[in-house]
């Protein structure tokens, strides 16, 4: 009889079933992060597409933390994320230049 519990028995299965549970959350990441690219270049509006380039990159620089990908994968990951963190600092800077709350809106001559 043994007994030792499941979970300490378990060994190599523990690890084998952590590293197949990191797998599938990195590839639902992935996913998700298609998706949100998808919807970047559906959005016309700026602020949106702001908030959504800033959740891309912090996406893809969690994914370029995984070990579940190749070194070259991660590189990838890291370039994109780059790109992503410069298009929102644009979209941002393209933020501040517009005017808020009906200020500088023209009226036109009666």
């Amino acid at each position: 009889m043994n007994s030792l519990p499941a979970a300490i028995d378990a060994g190599p299965d523990l690890h084998t079933a952590d590293k197949l549970a990191l797998s599938r959350a990195c590839a639902a990441l992935w996913m998700a992060t298609l998706s949100l690219m998808t919807a970047f270049m559906q959005t016309p509006a700026p602020a949106h597409r702001y908030l959504i380039a800033r959740k891309i990159a912090r996406n893809l620089g969690t994914l370029r933390e995984q070990d579940c990908f190749t070194r070259e994968c991660r590189m990838i990951f890291s370039n994109l994320s780059q790109r992503w963190n410069a298009k929102a600092e644009q979209l941002a800077a393209k933020q501040e230049d517009r005017p808020r709350g009906g200020i500088g809106l023209r009226v036109a001559n009666a």
